[in-house]
């Protein structure tokens, strides 16, 4: 299974996918554990996340990908925050920065706040946290390069900048003007400091890659917790498409936003589309709901039918769907595992009434009831009240080969019962009979 990491400014990706191979995402925010947990990934890393501008990420998410068996490791930064508040709930957190969240040494967000650069740079920071500053003063007293009074007079110089200001050109032009630390000090620290400084965030962000490599390497069983999340309008509001609605995506991906924004150039397509997803999102609620597990074959026989409704017969043809979806391997996976509940759900619900209101609304009711009547009308009239396979001449595999190829314009399915399913039959004797009344009209009407 996979591994996802949430990196930013603290670490450059190139350098974290050598200690690690995970899926490496942007920053953190509200909604994005829940997404990335949807896809059930062995374990989730979160180093970096969002302050400002987006809403942070959620405790509860975390919480409820735990309960799915997803293992939380969090460091550095908005990782190391999360997991000394969640570690009694079974959020591991690694390194020194998590360590003194989680004993009170260390208390404000601010601590290991930065301002950045956007995704196309990589995220390249453009401060310098409080926690390194911390650390490398302490280094440099350790190192005899100032004073154990200069080293608090310049921590509390640091503390009491904005954290956007924070930088070491910034900091060493208070210290030079404050009466607290000799000049001499000053100088020497700034000489030291190329060589001195301590990227504190960085040491405990390499340290999470390498348990998540260790992780990785293991069969290890999925981490499981004695909770239960509990569902509210809140979560509800989350869960059901979380917070973001533009992610920018990276490398010049079209954001969700300007597709949506074609769509609503389409006249009735959009609200089409977003009655579709209205029922979407209803169905994997339920299904949350629920929290029945899926039959056994369930996640096989949805991308079967997956493939099958969209003509995805080789490898090639699905890698090419999913290029032209914007969609990567653990998408792909997440939205078969929806699929999958939509189709459990469907297959529990008694959907008749609405199934007619709906040929009523879009015009369809009418046109489909005269046909019934005229082939009930048609086949009574030459003393078929009630015809089944017995009154054809071909046997059953025939006649569902024409069925699927004939009539739907799809190939015979590999696994019938699962069609059935689909077609909202209850047994193959439900479809014979189904099959032969079309196939006696259809003849009387070519004949006629």
């Amino acid at each position: 299974m996979s591994i996802f990491v949430f990196l930013g400014p603290t670490l450059a990706r190139a350098e974290a996918q050598r200690v690690c191979a995970a899926r490496y995402l942007a920053p953190v925010a509200q909604g994005d554990v829940y997404r990335a947990a949807r896809s059930r990934p062995r374990a989730i890393g979160i180093i970096d996340g969002y302050f400002e501008g987006v809403p942070s990420v959620w405790h509860k998410e975390i919480l409820w990908a735990m309960e799915q068996g997803v293992q939380m490791f969090g460091a550095a930064s908005m990782g190391a925050l999360r997991a000394a508040e969640l570690n009694v709930f079974g959020m591991r957190g690694v390194g020194r920065i998590f360590e003194a969240f989680r004993d009170g040494v260390l208390e404000d967000d601010d601590e290991v706040a930065v301002i950045h650069g956007p995704a196309e740079v990589d995220f390249a920071p453009l401060s310098e946290p409080m926690v390194n500053i911390r650390a490398t003063l302490e280094r440099a007293a350790d190192d005899g390069v100032i004073s154990a009074a200069a080293q608090a007079a310049i921590s509390d110089l640091a503390k009491q900048l904005h954290y956007p200001c924070r930088d070491w050109e910034t900091v060493l032009a208070q210290a030079a003007g404050s009466t607290l630390v000799a000049s001499a000090a000053v100088k020497s620290l700034r000489v030291w400091l190329p060589d001195g400084r301590v990227d504190r965030k960085r040491e405990d962000a390499l340290a999470l890659l390498a348990e998540l490599r260790e992780l990785s390497e293991t069969d290890a069983a999925p981490s499981q917790v004695a909770y239960t999340v509990e569902r509210t309008e809140a979560w509800d509001r989350l869960t059901e498409g979380g917070t973001r609605a533009d992610d920018g995506g990276e490398g010049g991906t079209i954001s969700r936003s300007r597709v949506l924004d074609e769509l609503r150039l389409q006249g009735n397509a959009y609200d089409e589309v977003r009655r579709a997803a209205l029922l979407r999102t209803l169905g994997l609620r339920d299904s949350n709901r629920r929290r029945s597990p899926l039959a056994p074959g369930a996640l096989r026989d949805a991308l079967r039918a997956f493939r099958e409704q969209r003509g995805l017969y080789t490898r090639t043809d699905l890698v090419r769907w999913c290029r032209d979806a914007d969609m990567d391997g653990a998408d792909l996976d997440r939205l078969i595992e929806e699929e999958a509940q939509i189709a459990d759900v469907a297959a529990r619900a008694e959907l008749t009434e609405q199934m007619i209101d709906t040929l009523r609304l879009n015009g369809a009711y009418r046109r489909l009831r005269v046909r019934a009547a005229e082939k009930q009308a048609t086949l009574r009239a030459r003393g078929h009240s009630d015809p089944g396979p017995g009154d054809l001449s071909q046997p059953p595999a025939m006649l569902v080969a024409w069925f699927f190829e004939e009539q739907l314009g799809r190939p015979l399915p590999d696994d019938l019962d699962v069609a059935l399913r689909e077609l909202g039959l209850e047994d193959r004797e439900a479809l014979y009979r189904l099959i032969a009344r079309e196939r006696l009209y259809s003849e009387y009407i070519k004949n006629s």
